[in-house]
């Protein structure tokens, strides 16, 4: 009997009492002291990589499980949605007819109904318990759970009519009650009921309490990312210990520490897909989750994934959907779809191009990687919102409350890579009701480019963008620092931008610039003048355009909180004022001679006293100097109010 016994007892994962089975049958035969002490030897090792592996197994299912329920939970941002999420789950895995959980108002001293999953009394989704009452409030009170096959038969619990009426009018019967419990205080209780009599089971029970502990935990969201954390670096742990065993577990953890870096150094989606393109030595696609590409290895030949659109080919999505309904990795011909899942949320999809043949650990590690990529797009979601959130009231504390703290505004505002004393402009964005959501992180996004402010107020959105970002062909082609007219050309481009994300009408009305040390003094006024800029579009029926007051023309002047007379009438009429000042004429009183006398050549040579041919040769000259389309109506009517203005300052 060889040492190859115990290699083969390893092998079918036999109990311990039979690794005694080779030294007993080499001690039958009669076998020397070395061969004895050999086998001896031998089975003592044997029997502690036995432990190891099994320590190993026990370890990474743990690991496994901890790892799904952070993912479960990562996908939900709020903790309505995840009581929700945690409500619809007790209710399915314990096939009952309804499930909701209350939470405990320590300073009413009751608990009171958060959610419901299968309920239909409007009573009963409003009930309170008084701590102690019913079987609610008495599992609220004790931290013990209960369950009771029939309820109004139940003696044990204190009976009062507005709890029975209120389980009358939803029709419950049975009813399982257990407590949420985290560091020892009691949050809350989570239900599962039915509406025929039915008895619990204790693995039911078992259960319940479980969801209960991850209620309570999705209430702690601190506790819940530490968690994550410390399960990612014991799963990087894990899968450096079961290397050792075999090729492909090798490989696994070989996948694992790169995906573990990435994270740990703020890679992103497209270093993901490089390092599984090199550890399965094939090319990868990473896709969103509406089958649009979003990053590829070196070299992948993404034509036989995607088309000229960047969307997933027809016939793989098929494959795609079955990987999703699956939760695990499907294949179409040479290609492996990965699901990229929070929860229940599809978040894209890791795609392997051209593999004959992936085996299970291999598909594994697909899979790890679409987890991996889960948790960066998660965490770059959660930075982003975190982000947006923080320069948005920003915004709004610079819009509505800029004399409040000025030192503190600024220190945010550095913060945030915002230099409020550059010249800024505020332009105000209007997007249909239904394209309001995407608009916005579309402008949190521009915003975040050009080093500004994004934030959504109400029914419209705004954004504080520096103008020495603004590119460069946007700039007057003689200008040499930014000018008023730079407000207009920057709500252009975003009113472009925003139409481009949403597919819709984006308007906008820009105002600025602001510089210098009144900024924030004068963030507001400029606001109202942006949102009235874009009022007016609106109202002018220029959906989908962008403009400032001084592009809007007289209308703009107008809209102004402080009107620039002087910069309206050179704005109009400087080339005829210079021309004037050069050759010493009078083309502008000639000019509004003419409008006064009706745009008639002859009626403006009798009030000017000169012959007509010579009003004639002073309107050929004011056209070359104005530029065609200067007697068209809306420009006709821009110049008779820059003429009355002239005379006013004259």
């Amino acid at each position: 009997m060889s040492t190859v016994s115990f290699l083969q007892l390893l092998a079918h994962e036999a109990p311990a009492s039979q690794f005694e089975g080779p030294l007993l049958d080499a001690r039958a035969r009669g076998a020397d002291p070395a061969t004895l002490a050999e086998l001896e030897q031998a089975k003592l090792l044997a029997l502690q990589v036995r432990e190891t592996l099994g320590e190993r197994k026990r370890r990474e299912a743990e690991l496994r499980a901890l790892y799904e329920t952070a993912n479960d939970l990562a996908a939900l941002r709020d903790l309505d949605a995840v009581l929700q999420a945690i409500v619809h789950r007790a209710r399915s895995l314990l096939s009952t007819d309804c499930a909701y959980l209350s939470l405990n108002d320590p300073e009413r001293g009751d608990t009171y109904m958060r959610v419901t999953d299968g309920s239909v009394s409007s009573l009963f989704q409003q009930v309170r318990l008084p701590f102690g009452a019913g079987l609610g409030g008495l599992v609220a009170q004790s931290a013990t759970p209960y369950a009771t096959a029939g309820y109004f038969e139940d003696e044990r619990f204190d009976h009062t009519g507005g709890i029975d009426t209120a389980v009358a009018d939803e029709g419950l019967v049975a009813i399982l009650g257990v407590p949420l419990v985290l560091r020892g205080d009691v949050l809350g209780v989570l239900y599962a009921a039915n509406r025929t009599a039915r008895p619990f089971a204790r693995e039911e029970v078992s259960l319940l309490v479980s969801l209960a502990a991850h209620a309570a935990i999705a209430i702690d969201s601190a506790r819940l990312l530490e968690e994550m954390r410390r399960t990612l670096g014991d799963l990087e742990s894990a899968t450096e210990l079961v290397r050792a065993h075999s090729r492909s577990v090798e490989r696994a953890a070989a996948a694992h520490d790169r995906f573990a870096e990435m994270v740990l150094r703020g890679g992103g989606v497209e270093d993901v897909a490089a390092a599984v393109a090199e550890v399965l030595a094939a090319p990868v696609v990473v896709l969103d989750d509406e089958a649009r590409l979003v990053a590829s290895s070196p070299q992948a030949p993404t034509s036989s994934v995607v088309d000229a659109a960047g969307l997933l080919l027809a016939s793989l999505a098929t494959a795609r959907d079955a990987a999703f309904e699956a939760g695990r990795t499907a294949q179409s011909g040479q290609h492996w779809i990965a699901p990229v899942l929070a929860g229940n949320t599809r978040l894209g999809d890791v795609v392997l191009i051209g593999h004959d043949d992936l085996d299970d650990a291999d598909q594994r590690i697909l899979e790890r990687a679409a987890l991996v990529t889960a948790l960066l797009l998660m965490f770059r979601r959660a930075t982003a919102e975190a982000e947006q959130r923080l320069a948005g009231e920003l915004l709004n504390d610079l819009v509505q409350h800029p004399q409040r703290d000025p030192s503190g505004l600024a220190a945010r505002a550095t913060l945030l890579g915002v230099d409020l004393a550059s010249p800024l402009v505020i332009v105000v964005a209007r997007i249909p009701a239904e394209q309001r959501h995407r608009a916005s992180l579309a402008a949190a996004h521009l915003a975040s480019t050009r080093h500004g402010l994004a934030a959504t107020h109400g029914d419209h959105i705004d954004l504080l963008l520096p103008l020495d970002r603004l590119p460069l062909d946007l700039l007057p082609r003689d200008a040499r620092e930014p000018t008023q007219a730079d407000a207009g050309a920057l709500a252009q481009l975003v009113a472009r931008e925003l139409g481009a994300a949403t597919s819709v009408a984006a308007t906008c009305g820009g105002a600025g610039p602001i510089r210098g040390a009144d900024a924030m003094a004068t963030l507001p006024a400029a606001h109202a003048e942006a949102l009235r800029c874009v009022d007016t579009l609106v109202a002018l029926n220029r959906h989908g355009q962008g403009a400032d007051a001084s592009q809007l023309g007289f209308v703009g002047f107008v809209l102004g909180d402080q009107p620039d007379v002087g910069g309206f009438v050179q704005a109009q009429l400087g080339p005829l004022m210079a021309y004037d000042t050069r050759r010493r004429t009078d083309l502008v009183a000639t000019l509004s001679a003419y409008f006064q006398a009706g745009q008639s050549p002859a009626r403006a040579s009798q009030v000017l006293h000169i012959h007509v041919n010579t009003v004639t040769q002073r309107l050929d000259r004011i056209a070359q100097l104005l530029g065609d389309g200067w007697q068209e109506p809306d420009r006709a009517l821009e110049i008779q109010v820059a003429l009355r203005l002239h005379r006013l300052l004259a």
